[in-house]
């Protein structure tokens, strides 16, 4: 037996739905879940950041960088309060 880490939520009908298909496998497959839920709720990071953003992020910068819309590494720190 192979292990395979994912992660996911439980919807409001007790069904586990996973982040992201499981690839490099075949299907249809029985398997095995254990399910790890914190004790107590979780606060949420205003840091954090979602994949589902941070590939949207990307998404755009590639465009804009396609389109010549790019900012000069000269300019790029201007306005930002680094300590």
């Amino acid at each position: 037996m192979k292990a395979i880490e994912v992660t996911g939520k439980i919807d409001s009908q007790g069904n586990l739905v996973l982040d992201e298909p499981i690839q490099g496998t075949t299907y249809p497959h029985q398997v095995r879940v254990i399910v790890l839920v914190p004790e107590q709720l979780e606060e949420v990071d205003p840091d954090d950041t979602t994949v589902e953003e941070i590939k949207a992020s990307l998404r755009r910068a590639l465009q804009q960088a396609k389109a010549g819309q790019r900012l000069p590494l000269s300019e790029m720190w201007e306005g930002i309060d680094a300590e």
